[in-house]
């Protein structure tokens, strides 16, 4: 039970950071998407070697997470649950490409391992970007933003009823738990039946209380139509921040500055 407790409490934590006031919070959610979604493609079009080209593409993360004011704590967190997808991914890389590309003194390294570097710094870029959307807009304005910029309705409204259904699963999972908890007097352990059992429970309780939650919106005139209380406005700030980070993407991407930033990073240090 005290995990499920954890994981509602992270998902309302998530919903709470987008109420917060700050420079990033207050821009127009289809500019923060069209960036964030510029800096992915941007990230993710390198060849698959590449590794020291990506480490400037870290600015964009690090800037919007102190504009935004948000906790870097949580953000590492989250991102460290993704952390086995990724390895998953590129764990077998080293396995199957052995071929030395770089020597570090005496010691060789293989083709995988390089590309097994450039998979987890890539993760790590673009879940953290995503992450850092997510918290500084809210997924209602997101589902909003999605519309607007011509994503067909009813692929946004059950994005919108799926994140929202993730709430009803853990809180009837949390009754669930708690109930099964006071009937077992504390015992840990549970049988394969009597998980089984939990999970169809699970099931056939969301099921009916969605349905319920969905004839609640019916009777309170939702027609698919997702809206918010503020409406959507672009304007020079937001202009501003397009213009200005979609510069700077493109330049990381095509001019790459990482050998002129360690040559002059090198020329500082005293030996």
């Amino acid at each position: 039970m005290t995990r499920i407790d954890a994981s509602s409490s992270h998902l309302s934590y998530l919903d709470s950071l987008a109420y917060r006031d700050s420079p990033i919070h207050r821009l127009d959610p289809r500019v923060k998407l069209i960036t964030t979604l510029l800096f992915i493609v941007c990230v993710v079009s390198f060849a698959k070697y590449e590794v020291s080209a990506l480490l400037p593409f870290a600015i964009y993360p690090l800037i919007l997470l102190a504009l935004a004011r948000l906790p870097p704590g949580y953000i590492l967190r989250h991102l460290l649950l993704a952390v086995p997808f990724a390895l998953c991914i590129g764990l077998f890389n080293p396995l199957f490409d052995r071929a030395t590309l770089l020597h570090v003194g005496s010691i060789g390294i293989s083709g995988g391992w390089i590309s097994f570097a450039s998979i987890m710094l890539r993760f790590a870029l673009t879940v953290s970007a995503a992450l850092i959307l997510v918290a500084s807009t809210g997924f209602d304005s997101l589902c909003l933003a999605l519309a607007r910029l011509g994503v067909p309705r009813p692929f946004v409204v059950q994005l919108l009823l799926l994140y929202r259904y993730l709430f009803v699963l853990v809180d009837e999972a949390m009754r669930l738990s708690r109930a099964r908890a006071q009937r077992s007097f504390g015992r840990r352990g549970m049988e394969l039946s009597v998980v089984a059992s939990l999970l169809a429970q699970l099931l056939l309780r969301t099921l009916d209380r969605a349905q319920r939650i969905y004839l609640a919106m019916q009777c309170r005139g939702f027609d698919g139509e997702v809206r918010l209380l503020r409406p959507l406005r672009i304007g020079g700030r937001d202009v501003a921040f397009l213009t200005g980070w979609t510069a700077v993407l493109l330049g990381l991407r095509f001019l790459d500055p990482a050998p002129a930033l360690g040559h002059a990073f090198g020329e500082l240090l005293p030996w």
